[in-house]
């Protein structure tokens, strides 16, 4: 149904003129997000408090107008793309830290609140949110738990369902509840907080979360080593993570990616790199050098060729030189390049590495790989121009081929990223007809007019 004069007055109604686009131009910019997909919606409203959002939602089912909750539009697979029109319901204007509570290291949030002041606000206590995204700084709350994004902490302290207690929200057909706890234990009735964490807006639409922060580590030491081949720094990873102390970070590069920002870093580094691995090791001051030395001894292995370790602010900079150019050396080679996070299993991390090196030749389709070895969330970024049509389509082939890859190796086709679009059409190769069909069910629970995302995350049935 198109939103004639009447629908915009009635929207108009709820949250106000001036949070309200039905300008074409006003409401291109909340037709894109971080992928390369642009829908324009009919029209845009910021919502800037909870009642408002049940009002919205109940009145979209009215009209059977599709409904796309966004975010900042830092994602990247399309999700919060309005590919159906109708209306996009952004939560930027939702952002109030509503409550600390030091004494039980619980924070209240609405979710247009950036994850950057969420840690502003938590490290005025000597706290954190162990959720950690690259894009920190922009992204939302929201989105953070649309999509469960966690980043590099996450192999230490894990993602936001082990990090979010509990979740204010409104259904797909209007009522409005709660669900989880306050207390850091509780197993009443089906956890429907760890369901709604990376549903990618298809069931409900998030409008409070409270968060379970984790005290700031007294000290920090940062490592990294650089090996001669994969096997190598995978056989280290897996070491590592076979010993007590679990690092706070355990990046990866591969040696492809270490070639490739050369010129953009002064770190010296051996010319026969073929990996590398950035570590960070946080905790309590005392022990932490011995904590440290047992996972530089972890690290240590045959094809080790250079394993440093920092000893102020200044080497630790330049240690991370070389990851932090990684992201414009990329810009410059391939500024519209397919950025994956898949994930495999530690011990199989050289197999996907090798079947990556194998697909680039194969489809003429050069890979660069990083991420988060801790625990496999592998970025694999195929460097291609989407303008040409040719490049795109031997691309698409190559991701056919890693995602059956990835499968192979009792791994998953997203970490981090989610569904949206991007991958929608590969979901049933990882869940099998029983379990996509229960999906579908409890999608119809939430949202029986399916208005919510509607064309996102799972498979047409």
């Amino acid at each position: 149904m198109a939103i004639n004069e009447s629908i915009r007055q009635q929207f108009q109604a709820i949250v106000g003129a001036n949070n309200l686009l039905s300008d074409a131009a006003d409401c291109w910019p909340y037709g894109y997000d971080n992928s390369r997909r642009h829908a324009l919606p009919e029209l845009v409203l910021f919502a800037t408090e909870h009642q408002q959002v049940v009002e919205i939602v109940k009145r979209c089912n009215e009209h059977k107008l599709p409904l796309v909750a966004r975010g900042r539009g830092t994602g990247t697979t399309g999700a919060t793309v309005p590919t159906l029109g109708g209306v996009v319901l952004t939560l930027e204007r939702m952002n109030r830290i509503l409550d600390i509570d030091a004494a039980n290291r619980v924070i209240r949030v609405e979710p247009g609140v950036t994850n950057q002041a969420i840690q502003q606000a938590a490290g005025e206590h000597g706290f954190f949110w162990p959720p950690d995204p690259t894009s920190a700084a922009f992204c939302s709350v929201g989105g953070n738990l649309a999509y469960n994004s966690a980043g590099p902490r996450a192999v230490k302290y894990g993602t936001p369902r082990e990090n979010t207690l509990g979740l204010r929200l409104v259904t797909g057909d209007g009522r409005e509840t709660r669900t989880g706890v306050y207390t850091t234990k509780g197993v009443v009735g089906y956890d429907l907080t760890r369901l709604l964490i990376g549903s990618e807006g298809t069931l409900a639409i998030i409008t409070e979360a409270t968060l379970k922060l984790t005290p700031l580590a007294e000290e920090k030491r940062t490592l990294r080593a650089v090996y001669r081949d994969m096997n190598s720094a995978a056989e280290a990873v897996s070491a590592i993570m076979a010993q007590p102390v679990i690092p706070c970070a355990l990046e990866f590069i591969d040696g492809q990616a270490i070639e490739m920002v050369r010129s953009y870093s002064q770190a010296r580094l051996p010319e026969q790199a073929g990996a590398m691995l950035m570590i960070e090791v946080d905790g309590p001051s005392a022990g932490l050098d011995q904590a440290t030395e047992q996972v530089k001894q972890a690290a240590h292995n045959a094809g080790a060729l250079d394993i440093t370790t920092a000893k102020t602010a200044e080497e630790v900079a330049r240690l991370w030189e070389t990851r932090k150019a990684l992201s414009p050396a990329l810009r410059n080679v391939a500024p519209k390049k397919i950025n994956e996070d898949v994930v495999v299993p530690v011990s199989e991390i050289p197999a996907l590495i090798e079947g990556l090196k194998q697909l680039s030749r194969q489809h003429g389709v050069n890979i660069v790989s990083f991420g988060h070895a801790g625990n496999g969330n592998i970025h694999t970024n195929l460097l291609v121009n989407p303008d040409d049509p040719a490049e795109m389509a031997s691309a698409h082939r190559c991701l056919d081929d890693l995602f059956s890859l990835v499968l192979k190796l009792n791994g998953t086709i997203s970490g981090e990223h989610g569904i949206g679009l991007e991958k929608r059409d590969f979901v049933n190769r990882e869940i099998d007809p029983v379990a996509l069909d229960l999906m579908r069910r409890i999608k119809q629970q939430f949202d029986p007019n399916d208005i919510l995302n509607s064309d996102k995350a799972l498979p047409p049935a």
